[in-house]
């Protein structure tokens, strides 16, 4: 274990040494993401080609692809790294932005603490609660789109169904979608 990660250290010294305009193909994709996470870096947030059919002001999120896309219109989509529910509390669908909350505070659905009783019951809103700086609430689910203070779950599969973004970009989402937003999450 400890060559391999000397090997992924080598790489990314590597990698980050190589001049800015380089066509490198490991800038872009899962290694990329893997060698960002392992510097300690976010995964950029970035305007893309957006070629779906969704209407501007849409949100769309692919978890195999664990990213997040804010559809601007005109082919162009913002899309950020997101952290997504790991094995057996992944989901798909449409819903609804019901609520929009800064610092919102934190209390774990029972199905969670059944699973982790040491949970707090409540947590107030600030930089240590897991829902981080902003948190937009989807439908009547109990799955949020939701800011996180560990950047380094961006790019996995980690959560228990919420989608996980940086507290700088959930503020920039935030700041850009209004209650009644429609969300596709989608595999």
């Amino acid at each position: 274990m400890s060559r391999r990660i000397a090997l992924l250290g080598l790489a990314a010294l590597m990698l980050g040494s190589a001049p800015a305009a380089a066509a490198n193909p490991l800038d872009r994709g899962p290694i990329a993401d893997f060698l960002n996470i392992f510097r300690g870096q976010a995964i950029p947030r970035e305007t893309v080609a957006w070629t779906g059919k969704e209407k501007p002001g849409t949100i769309v999120v692919s978890t195999r692809q664990r990213r997040l896309y804010y559809v601007l219109g005109g082919g162009a989509a913002v899309r950020y790294g997101v952290g997504v529910g790991r094995q057996g509390f992944s989901w798909s669908g449409t819903k609804t932005v019901t609520m929009k909350k800064e610092w919102p505070d934190w209390r774990p659905p029972q199905q969670m603490l059944a699973r982790r009783p040491d949970l707090p019951r409540y947590m107030a809103g600030g930089q240590d609660n897991p829902l981080g700086a902003r948190a937009l609430y989807l439908g009547s689910s109990l799955y949020r789109i939701h800011g996180s203070n560990e950047p380094e779950t961006m790019g996995a599969a980690v959560s228990s169904g919420c989608i996980r973004m940086t507290n700088k970009d959930v503020v920039d989402l935030y700041d850009r979608v209004r209650v009644g937003t429609k969300v596709v999450v989608r595999d």
